[in-house]
C-alpha cells in the first residue's frame, strides 16, 4: 500500500491526498485537498483499483480531469462531450 500511496502523492502533487482506513468491503476513501485544506474531491476506491497499475492510472486520469473541471481549466465543449458519452465524443469538434 505504501508504494500505491507514494505513486498517488507524486501523480497528484501539489494536492494533499489522504487514503482512509480499509472499509469492511475492502474499499478506501481517497480525499484530495488543496493547499488551503479545502476538500476538492472524495472518491471511493475499490481494492482492485489500488492493486492494479492500469486501473490506478485510470483513477489518476479521472482525478486530473475532475480537477480541471473544478478549476475551470477545461473547455465547455469538452465538458459537454464528456457528459454526452463516447458516441458524442467521436463526432465532437474541439
Amino acid at each position: 500500500m505504501e508504494s500505491t500511496r507514494a505513486l498517488l502523492v507524486e501523480a497528484l502533487a501539489p494536492y494533499k491526498i489522504d487514503i482512509g482506513a480499509v472499509r469492511p468491503d475492502g474499499s478506501r476513501l481517497l480525499t484530495l485537498q488543496n493547499g488551503a485544506g479545502e476538500i476538492l474531491i472524495e472518491r471511493l476506491l475499490r481494492p482492485v483499483q489500488l492493486m492494479d497499475k492500469w486501473l490506478l492510472i485510470d483513477v489518476v486520469d479521472g482525478l486530473h480531469r475532475d480537477l480541471r473541471i473544478l478549476e475551470g481549466r477545461l473547455s465547455p465543449k469538452v465538458i459537454a462531450a464528456l457528459e454526452r458519452g463516447p458516441c458524442a465524443r467521436q463526432s465532437a469538434v474541439f
